[in-house]
């Protein structure tokens, strides 16, 4: 058993690592940000379900916050459905790229 507890600390001390080499390409972001733009690039845009949200603009975002924030969603830690189900189909390097993007907006 605590040889299993070691390779899961391992395992998730490697995952972290493997994240953190990850950079991010604005440029290569241009075609991954479309289906962002539909509610993020609408000034005062709130969506409606499950309840009323209103819609952060993600322009001059840190990388930092909007990669753990896509995180969040794609692990169930933010309740957005819609979000969720983006972020679950985004690849550690789509999450870098995508805030490289936004992080540079204004």
């Amino acid at each position: 058993m605590k040889k299993l507890i070691a390779l899961l600390a391992l395992a998730s001390i490697a995952n972290l690592a493997a994240a953190a080499d990850v950079v991010g390409n604005a440029k290569a972001a241009e075609n991954k940000v479309s289906m962002c733009i539909g509610c993020h690039g609408i000034p005062g845009y709130k969506a409606t379900f499950p309840e009323v949200y209103q819609v952060p603009m993600l322009g001059g975002q840190s990388a930092k916050y909007i990669v753990s924030a896509l995180n969040a969603y794609k692990k169930g830690e933010r309740k957005m459905p819609t979000m969720r189900g983006i972020a679950a189909s985004l690849s550690e390097q789509d999450m870098a790229d995508i805030a490289a993007y936004y992080s540079q907006q204004k």
